[in-house]
């Protein structure tokens, strides 16, 4: 029977870095490490899924061009209508000003 290790996270995820980002075997580093191949093949398979995930959540939160243009559009309304009322204030306290002399 073989024995139940069990490893923190912090190990896992620098072990599996090793292989994933650095490029190590995974042969090589289970016998240097003295893992078992099959448990090492999870960490990694895990990390790719996770990544994949997370870059599938990146893609999905960039804007379409069409929405580029409509949010930029919402926005020079809104700068527009910020200086009308900006212009429309200058010259009501402009008036109050020249009644008080």
């Amino acid at each position: 029977m073989g024995k139940n290790r069990t490893y923190s996270k912090e190990f896992r995820d620098y072990v599996t870095k090793l292989v994933v980002l650095d490029g190590r075997k995974i042969v090589d580093t289970c016998q240097e490490l003295n893992i078992p191949y099959d448990t090492l093949q999870k960490w990694v398979a895990s990390y790719r899924k996770k990544q994949k995930e997370e870059e599938h959540i990146r893609q999905s939160q960039l804007l379409t061009a069409s929405e580029y243009k409509d949010l930029f559009e919402e926005e020079r309304r809104k700068k527009l209508e910020l200086e009308e009322e900006v212009a429309i204030l200058k010259k009501a306290m402009h008036i109050f000003t020249l009644e008080k002399k």
